[in-house]
């Protein structure tokens, strides 16, 4: 194993969880809560990144694994991502009134983030062989978890009012420190992660991307048809859809159901990272020793028991307990399912395997935003019963994934 290429590849998730936790966390409420936005509206936004993403994940990630330049198209995704959250940063600042040009930013920038993890997952397996996945894997969901807690640390002060750079103050002022954090910790991936020249080498043009299109429908086939590919996304799909959803709107909930301040905010998301970092590297370890698939299945049945918990808990205080437990969750079901994935898919299709896989994980921001705002706007809303029913209603959709791993076609005993 290249011990800097497993590093460089752990820093680069490290770095761009840096900005993702920072617009996770505050652009909702920045939009939702400061500015006005429906709920419904704001979840939309993941919907029309997750079209954009079905529309060319795929297709690009053929041309990636045929070309041999997987690492080339992350390396130029990576600077189209720079370039928006860029924009999108200095747009709040300085003018915030432009909220649906703010929105569009966010679709944009937020599809880009998202593709390219197609050409990030597939590295996995150049660093480590199969029996040792389970551990890289989970040393870079790690990475991904600490580089939370560091953007969280890094913008503290900016939140708060103790440092102020320009433009609008309050929420306003975390996006731009954020985002050039996020360039200078991904810069070293960029510019010195050594990639193996594969074996097929070919020339891209437009000629091979209007060839793809006509042809994915046969790509997509030829990948179904691979034991426990098809079985495994839908699966992901479904238990991916509660995850994501309950994350995505869970400033909204720590606002309106338990009136948290942002303070109060910071601290229990640090608490999930930190434990998502230990359960990252602890059930990577797991998945190694006792089978990925298994231990895959521990995890769905904790989110399971622990969903009901969450949406129960009477105070702050009971909530900190789920919270420490949910962080180990986390952490343990992406570093689980990436290196699951990496051992189903054949090693000539790994970038086109993993932009379903992370279609599957983005899709989350179709269906699941649609279960949740329906609920949200139509359940009863005393005691904030519509936000502690919707997250209840996620558990549902981990059932439904947790009977269908169970289907996978995978060689454990």
């Amino acid at each position: 194993m290249n011990k800097k290429n497993i590093f460089l590849w752990a820093l680069y998730d490290f770095a761009n969880s840096v900005v993702m936790i920072v617009f996770f966390l505050y652009f909702s409420q920045w939009l939702v809560v400061d500015k006005g936005v429906s709920d419904a509206s704001y979840n939309a936004l993941f919907i029309f990144s997750t079209l954009l993403l079905v529309l060319t994940a795929p297709v690009v990630s053929v041309l990636a694994d045929k070309s041999g330049k997987c690492f080339s198209f992350l390396r130029k995704n990576t600077l189209l991502v720079w370039a928006l959250f860029l924009l999108l940063s200095f747009l709040i600042l300085f003018a915030p009134e432009q909220k649906a040009l703010a929105m569009i930013l966010f679709v944009f920038g937020n599809f880009a983030y998202q593709l390219s993890f197609t050409f990030y997952h597939p590295l996995l397996a150049e660093l480590a062989d199969e029996k040792s996945r389970g551990k890289i894997s989970g040393i870079g969901n790690a990475s991904n978890w600490l580089g939370q807690i560091a953007g969280l640390l890094l913008v503290l002060p900016f939140a708060g009012g103790s440092l102020y750079l320009f433009g609008e103050p309050g929420r306003a002022q975390v996006f731009l420190p954020a985002t050039i954090g996020f360039i200078i910790l991904s810069l070293p991936m960029i510019l010195f992660f050594k990639k193996k020249i594969g074996d097929v080498q070919m020339d891209l043009g437009l000629a091979h991307l209007k060839e793809e299109y006509k042809n994915s429908f046969k790509q997509l086939r030829s990948l179904w048809v691979v034991p426990g590919v098809s079985m495994f996304l839908l699966a992901f799909f479904f238990f991916n859809d509660a995850i994501l959803t309950a994350s995505n709107n869970f400033p909204i909930v720590l606002e309106r159901v338990f009136q948290a301040p942002d303070g109060k905010k910071t601290f229990l998301l640090a608490l999930i990272l930190i434990t998502s970092a230990v359960g990252s590297i602890f059930c990577g370890y797991l998945g190694d020793r006792f089978g990925l698939k298994r231990v895959l299945n521990w995890i769905l049945v904790g989110w399971i028991i622990i969903f009901p918990l969450i949406a129960t808990s009477p105070n702050i205080g009971m909530l900190t307990i789920w919270f420490s437990i949910m962080g180990i969750l986390f952490g343990g079901v992406w570093a689980v399912s990436r290196a699951l994935l990496s051992r189903l898919v054949p090693k000539d299709k790994l970038n086109y395997g993993f932009s379903f896989y992370t279609i599957s994980e983005r899709f989350a921001s179709f269906l699941g935003p649609i279960a949740w705002s329906a609920i949200v706007v139509f359940a009863p809303k005393a005691n904030s019963l519509n936000y502690r029913a919707a997250m209840i209603s996620m558990t549902v959709f981990v059932v439904v994934g947790l009977i269908l791993m169970k289907k996978v076609e995978y060689g454990e005993t």
